[in-house]
């Protein structure tokens, strides 16, 4: 079972009913994080010495190398999957992953920073560098690209100290993902296409998608993709954020010098690099959201998919998700309402949290008394800057946080979701679960 806590979480349940429905939860989100297991995407593709790629099945022995670059939360079982399928020649590995490594002795593995890139986040992308600088025109590599490759990929234009410093303002201002991006395709030197812009080898991407609707000029940066974002609009998002007072001075100089044209623009369509780079989407939120449907139905509920592309401030988005809930006729059945996304949050207080734990949390006083229970997951098993993955709350958890003398809305005004649950025993505990498709919603209404 993928959930450390179980007993706790299912104990909670103040009723017999209660503790089933927790229980199913958990095994709805089990199934939806087998659907994304990156081994199991990957190897799919392979079969025998040949890779199927969008209807084609490519044979591997007509190359003469194949080399692999991989980084992201799910690049170990990516790289796994490859290695187990075809011969390696040399390979990169940078994840975020400190317990596993990739079994090959050609494959050399670096743990990086995420989500503010450290020191090997920095040697990694220098060594696919190198990598792909040995790659001839009659060579294959093969790139695994997953969710947090984009600071786990970094090769900056400016001291890594000062990249950190920029991205924990980004991730601190409520900015969304694909804005984030585009600030950090434009400090970079390999972000936004520019991995493979000198590249003589074909190269086929293989990415897990962690992106609402999967641009694949965002997902890790894009860095095997054409860019279509600039230095202008780079600029325009960190005044957006009200951040471009705040910024280094240095990054600040890399932004006017790519405006003045002193640094060449990211990579555009018309670079016929691109025509060597097929990129494909291997596996994404919608695929978790119908496994997570599908084993719902098993379990007897009448189901309900909402959306795969929610986004907005997390605390506004639970309370929507209620309403839509509420105004269903459910007509004597029990329902699971299912959605998927990602959501922001924009940091007022002092305390430690995530995105799903304090949409969780925003419902707590909404749903007390009624038949719902509801709860929010990151798949990748880390929600915010905390060890939980998320939370669950029910009916009766108002009346549970009241006999303990805690306010929801105290622990919500303080963006300290994580200390709410932790007193309550209501959070989900998972460790790193080697993938990443954003976030999952699971809410029940009951009889």
């Amino acid at each position: 079972m993928l959930f450390k806590n179980k007993d706790q979480l299912i104990s909670n349940g103040q009723t017999s009913e209660l503790k089933k429905i927790r229980t199913d939860i958990l095994e709805i989100y089990n199934s939806a994080i087998n659907a994304v297991d990156p081994y199991k995407v990957v190897k799919r593709h392979f079969n025998k010495n040949n890779i199927l790629i969008k209807g084609q099945s490519i044979d591997l022995s007509n190359f003469d190398n194949i080399f692999l670059a991989a980084f992201g939360k799910a690049s170990v079982g990516m790289s796994q999957a490859v290695c187990d399928s075809v011969e390696i020649k040399d390979g990169i590995v940078i994840t975020n992953d400190t317990e596993n490594k990739v079994n090959n002795n050609n494959v050399h593995t670096f743990v990086g920073g995420h989500p503010i890139p450290n020191e090997n986040s920095y040697i990694g992308a220098e060594k696919i560098q190198e990598l792909i600088r040995q790659c001839d025109e009659n060579d294959l590599l093969i790139v695994l690209i997953s969710g947090g490759g984009s600071a786990l990929l970094t090769y900056p234009r400016v001291e890594l100290k000062y990249l950190q410093y920029t991205t924990n303002l980004l991730l601190k201002s409520g900015a969304d993902i694909n804005d984030i991006n585009t600030v950090r395709k434009h400090l970079s030197y390999v972000k936004g296409g520019q991995l493979v812009k000198n590249a003589k080898c074909k190269i086929i991407s293989l990415i897990i998608s962690d992106i609402i609707g999967d641009p694949l000029g965002f997902i890790s940066s894009g860095p095997t993709y054409l860019d279509s974002t600039t230095y202008l609009d780079a600029k325009e998002i960190l005044k957006k954020y009200n951040l471009i007072e705040k910024i280094p001075e240095s990054v600040k100089q890399v932004i006017y010098n790519g405006l003045y044209g002193n640094i060449p623009e990211t990579p555009k369509k018309d670079d016929p690099i691109f025509k060597k780079v097929t990129n494909i989407i291997i596996a994404n939120n919608n695929l978790a959201c119908e496994a997570a449907k599908k084993r719902a139905e098993d379990l007897g509920y009448k189901t309900l998919l909402l959306t795969t592309s929610l986004d907005g401030e997390a605390k506004d988005i639970g309370g929507y998700l209620v309403e839509k809930v509420n105004n269903y006729n459910f007509q004597g059945m029990n329902i699971a309402f299912i959605s998927g996304g990602e959501t922001t949050v924009t940091i007022k207080g002092n305390g430690v949290g995530g995105r799903n734990q304090e949409m969780v949390l925003s419902t707590v006083k909404i749903i007390a008394g009624k038949n719902i229970v509801f709860s929010s997951f990151a798949t990748d098993g880390i929600d915010g800057t905390c060890n939980a993955a998320g939370a669950i709350v029910d009916g009766f958890t108002l009346e549970r946080s009241n006999q303990k003398n805690i306010d929801p809305i105290d622990f919500l005004n303080d963006n300290n979701s994580f200390e709410f649950f932790k007193k309550l025993g209501d959070y989900f505990i998972t460790g790193p679960t080697g993938t990443n498709v954003m976030d999952l919603q699971i809410i029940i209404k009951y009889r």
